[in-house]
This record gives C-alpha cells, structure tokens and sequence, in this order.
C-alpha cells in the first residue's frame, strides 16, 4: 500500500519529505512485526542486538562501551539491558581484569542456544523483505547508505 494511503495524506511538500515519511512509517512497521517476532523468545530487538554483537565476538569478552557502539539502536540503555539478559541467563557479566571500572560481558550457552533456536526461523524473520527482488533490496541498502553519507 502507497503511503499516502497508509497515512491518508495525498500531498507532500516535496518528494525527499515523501520519502522521509515513508522511512519512518516504515520503521515503524518494521520494529512491530520484529518485536512481534521476538516476543515468543521473551527478546526485545535491543536483547536480541546484543546477544548477536557477542555471539560475533566468539567468546572475546565485549565492554559495555563496545557494545553500545556496536547496537544498531544508539539510544540503548544498554547497562539495564544487560542487567536484564543477566537474570535470564543469557549473558554473563564480570568486572575486567585489565580496568576494573569496566564490565566484561560474555554470552551463555543458553544465549547460543537461543540464538540457534532464533536462526532456525531467519527465513521467517527476514520475510518482511520478500516484497523486493534481491536486486531491489541491494539497491534500498545502497540508497540508505548513500542518505546516512550525505551528513
């Protein structure tokens, strides 16, 4: 469906406000049916960010620093999301040997597993996408690289 019916607004005041619309409308859209996914896991998007940041790092410790660099959402809070991922044993968190003002996390084998468990459904999870050919879908990335340069 066209924006301008998803949002019933049939004039824009250019077609870069258009498009700037139609972005964050379809963020939106996006994040629900994520978190919608999510939700049979007891994962939001930022847990399930993170448990991917430290199954990449192969059992290296990450700091909270690193992480929230690496989070696809900045505004994290990610010292209580980890908090949280700690009480349901997905991660586990020590103080650093090298600076003991930093917290070293790890993920647990149930985190791996749950990860494992998530992976088996990728099909499923990226299916938001199957509206654009592969062609399509490497051009929006490139496009959206090409917007976020621009600054």
């Amino acid at each position: 469906m066209k924006i301008e019916d998803e949002i019933q607004q049939k004039k824009f005041a250019s077609a870069h406000q258009k498009a700037a619309v139609n972005l964050i409308y379809t963020f939106s859209w996006l994040s629900n049916r994520q978190n919608e996914f999510m939700k049979e896991y007891d994962l939001s998007m930022q847990q399930f960010n993170i448990l991917r940041i430290l199954r990449g790092r192969k059992s290296e410790p990450a700091s909270i620093l690193l992480i929230k660099e690496r989070m696809l959402d900045k505004n994290s809070d990610v010292s209580r999301i980890i908090d949280r991922m700690v009480k349901k044993e997905l991660v586990d968190r020590q103080i650093c040997p090298n600076d003991r003002r930093q917290m070293d996390v790890t993920i647990t084998a149930k985190g791996l597993a749950l990860l494992a468990e998530i992976d088996k459904r990728d099909t499923e999870f990226h299916s938001v996408m199957n509206g654009l050919s592969e062609k399509e879908a490497e051009q929006l990335s490139s496009l959206l690289d090409k917007m976020r340069s621009a600054e």
